[in-house]
């Protein structure tokens, strides 16, 4: 035990009236408990890579990543929260191992690298914790950021205490980050300028954007005829929405369009359900018979985008910051985003730069959504410039690839 065990001790009594309040499972691999990894495989002789990803967006942006080191390298995928981890296990349990990251008290850490063995780490976009790089350092495991992004929200807080954080910044082995800005943010904390790269964001890779926007599925088909959407009338799809945002979608929408509303958290259904009383809900398993639905699932939030005429990006009218564009665009929907997306700055910008999405306050969204639903070719010429956006700047899977195969590669020896 150090120093800083003692103080998340302190910390999390202090704080035990808030985080007690959820219930969360898998407590032994918060503490490091994961076991042996690759148990039942025979030794490969190949470089393990982790690859950490807080929560469902950080685990999304690995889809392209995960399928060029699979057949180089034994990967592992490790999250902190139970829906990231629900969705790494969907997209990756066939080739990864999946896990939970252990919370920073050293112990648990050095469980989790005694089982993992890791030749190198990537972190995705940005998650430093003191006693896991300190243990990565005594081991002399190579520690990267791929994907990174440094919010100028978050930059602000961590300038603030550059001397406590800054050494964790200067212990990493590469910042391989999306834009020239958050690369000047990584470097202003510490990150040497010759180990900081400019790599694209990994997110556009996601998505096949060669063809024609995909049709709608037999899926997404499913899941209208579940919740009673009538395929004749325009639809307006919400996805990760905030607090607030509910009750704001429910008075902009136009008369005649149906609204249909993604909360991004779980714990924020119940609120949701309120909001646009009367509605139909997914868990419920009850078709409606009106024009407001509630999405409150986990996982299909992507066959409703495939329904939509219009699509709002949620988290962007409040003070959450934004949600990723990306999916919807990708999908062929028109999308538009509300003025708060700093956490997604890079991202909007470039597409708006395109003409592939409308950033709209909240005062002229009722107005902007009646005349997209008004002009089908308005919708569409917005779609297809932002499918053309996202393929102009696809490639960055295959440079992080590149980037975490070559470290495993020298192992402790090489850092």
């Amino acid at each position: 035990m150090n120093a800083l065990d003692l103080a998340y001790i302190l910390l999390a009594g202090v704080s035990a009236p808030l985080w007690a309040r959820k219930r969360r499972e898998g407590w032994p691999q918060r503490m490091g408990k994961v076991g042996p990894m690759l148990s039942g495989r025979a030794p490969t002789g190949r470089p393990r890579i982790v690859l950490h990803a807080v929560s469902v967006g950080e685990v999304n942006a690995l889809r392209p990543l995960v399928p060029l080191l699979t057949p180089e390298a034994d990967v592992i995928v490790s999250t902190t929260t139970d829906t990231g981890l629900a969705r790494a296990r969907a997209l990756f349990a066939d080739t990864c191992e999946v896990v939970r990251y252990p919370i920073d008290f050293s112990w648990g850490v050095s469980r989790f690298m005694d089982a993992v063995r890791p030749d190198c780490v990537g972190l995705v976009e940005l998650e430093l914790w003191p006693n896991f790089l300190r243990v990565c350092r005594t081991r002399a495991v190579p520690v990267c950021v791929i994907n990174g992004r440094l919010s100028e929200r978050s930059f602000k807080g961590y300038r603030r205490f550059r001397w406590a954080v800054g050494r964790m910044f200067r212990s990493l082995e590469v910042a391989a980050v999306q834009d020239d800005a958050y690369a000047a943010r990584f470097v202003a904390m510490g990150v040497p300028e010759d180990r900081c790269r400019v790599t694209g964001s990994m997110k556009w890779d996601s998505w096949d954007v060669s063809g024609a926007a995909p049709g709608v599925s037999a899926e997404a088909s499913a899941l209208r005829e579940a919740l009673g959407i009538d395929p004749a009338r325009p639809l307006i799809v919400a996805g990760s929405t905030g607090p607030g945002e509910e009750a704001l979608l429910r008075e902009a929408c136009p008369p005649g369009a149906q609204l249909a509303c993604a909360p991004r958290k779980p714990d924020r259904f119940e609120d949701a359900a309120a909001a646009l009383a009367p509605c139909a809900r997914r868990s419920t398993g009850q078709r409606g018979d009106g024009d407001r639905f509630l999405l409150d699932t986990i996982g299909e939030l992507g066959l409703l985008y495939q329904l939509a005429d219009v699509v709002v990006v949620g988290r962007s009218f409040g003070d959450l910051h934004g949600s990723d564009p990306i999916e919807p665009i990708a999908l062929g929907a028109a999308t538009i985003i509300g003025p708060r997306f700093g956490d997604f700055e890079s991202i909007v910008h470039a597409l708006v730069e395109g003409g592939g999405i409308e950033v709209v306050a909240s005062g002229d969204l009722r107005g902007r959504l009646a005349s997209l639903l008004d002009d089908p070719d308005a919708r569409g010429v917005l779609a297809g410039r932002g499918r053309a956006c996202i393929a102009g700047r696809q490639g960055a899977a295959p440079v992080h690839a590149g980037l975490l195969l070559d470290l495993a590669r020298r192992g402790p020896a090489g850092f």
